[in-house]
């Protein structure tokens, strides 16, 4: 007999080890713990990626969907990148860490440039064009949601006429 917290938790170590064991930037989380699951958030990170850093910051962006019928909030970032990962907003030309961002029910949270984004402070490496950096995403609800950004040209910008590209291409 099999409990279903132990399916659910084996189905999401599997799902983490092909997120980080293969090349694509893509991972879900069913956020519930035993609770209805039309209420709960159902997560899934896709179109992530890391312009390749000049300096000793660098900016991670990408789309968290919520395709479950509670909301949810993205509460923290982690990376051994750096000690240092901050959650940052734009608003009239002015970047601040928040802490914290919205992810509504049925909805989504674009981290883009120039908008919100992950900023990494004084990253301990350079990473190269074609490496990919780890990522630990942490939610008030669901559980931590681990991926992987590919590292792009420093001038990557996929909102400048990018419409097909997903992150099963990668």
């Amino acid at each position: 007999m099999t409990r279903p917290g132990t399916a659910l938790g084996a189905a999401m170590a599997l799902a983490a080890a092909l997120v980080l064991g293969g090349c694509s930037s893509s991972a879900t989380h069913d956020g519930g713990s035993g609770t209805e699951a039309g209420s709960a958030p159902r997560l899934k990170v896709a179109d992530a990626y890391m312009p390749q850093p000049v300096g000793d910051t660098a900016g991670g962006f990408l789309t968290v969907t919520n395709t479950g019928g509670g909301a949810d909030r993205l509460v923290g970032v982690s990376s051994p990148l750096s000690d240092d990962v901050e959650i940052h907003e734009t608003k009239d030309q002015r970047m601040r860490e928040v802490e914290s961002f919205d992810i509504p029910a049925g909805g989504e949270l674009h981290l883009e440039r120039g908008g919100s984004h992950l900023m990494f402070m004084e990253i301990k490496k350079q990473p190269k064009q074609g490496e990919k950096v780890a990522v630990e995403l942490r939610f008030e609800k669901s559980g931590p949601i681990r991926i992987e950004l590919p590292v792009e040209a420093p001038t990557h910008n996929p909102a400048s006429g990018h419409t097909a590209h997903g992150s099963a291409h990668h």
